[in-house]
């Protein structure tokens, strides 16, 4: 969910204003399929009863997730109406609409896929890498290893970077034997 629709009050508002009886509610990504409060509302239907949403992404963004639901509704006698887009299964015209309305979103999150894939496709051929910057430079990483190498505890060599020593470890992997022990020079 995006930040502005963290805050649930308009779609409970919404919701409410429809005559909703009973309302369920979930913080987490519609994209995802076992969410609690989906769950809950699912046991909770009967025969005869309507599963109203504010918005169709609110119940889920993958079309075959959407239609599967849908179906199982469907099978137990439920119907579904989804108050942004004006969607009610309880008409032909609404069936086919919720059917067009899941395939255009989920066109619309392959291609947003697709984008971000080819965006970071190309950033890549740049030169440009993601993630976080590397806490040692290459040059920091060879004076670890010569301090490492001259008997310098690893800690103590850790601490010197201003890192951890599990971050030393993966930037200079090797016998870790001695982690925690001073290397005594004779």
């Amino acid at each position: 969910m995006s930040k502005d629709e963290q805050n649930l009050d308009l779609q409970f508002d919404a919701l409410n204003a429809a005559g909703v009886e009973r309302i369920f509610s979930d913080k987490e990504s519609g994209a995802k399929a076992d969410r609690k409060g989906l769950a809950e509302t699912l046991s909770h239907l009967r025969a005869g009863d309507v599963l109203t949403v504010w918005k169709l992404d609110r119940l889920g963004r993958n079309t075959i997730q959407l239609m599967m639901l849908l179906n199982q509704l469907h099978e137990r006698g439920v119907e579904f109406k989804s108050l942004t887009e004006g969607i009610d299964t309880t008409t032909a015209f609404g069936r086919f609409f919720f059917t067009m309305s899941a395939t255009l979103r989920q066109l619309e999150r392959d291609r947003l896929i697709e984008r971000t894939k080819t965006g970071l496709k190309l950033a890549k051929a740049r030169g440009r890498t993601g993630g976080r910057k590397p806490k040692l430079t290459s040059e920091q990483i060879e004076m670890a290893k010569g301090l490492l190498a001259s008997g310098k505890a690893p800690r103590d060599v850790a601490k010197a970077f201003g890192v951890g020593r599990s971050t030393l470890y993966r930037y200079v992997p090797g016998d870790t034997s001695t982690a925690d022990e001073e290397v005594v020079q004779p």
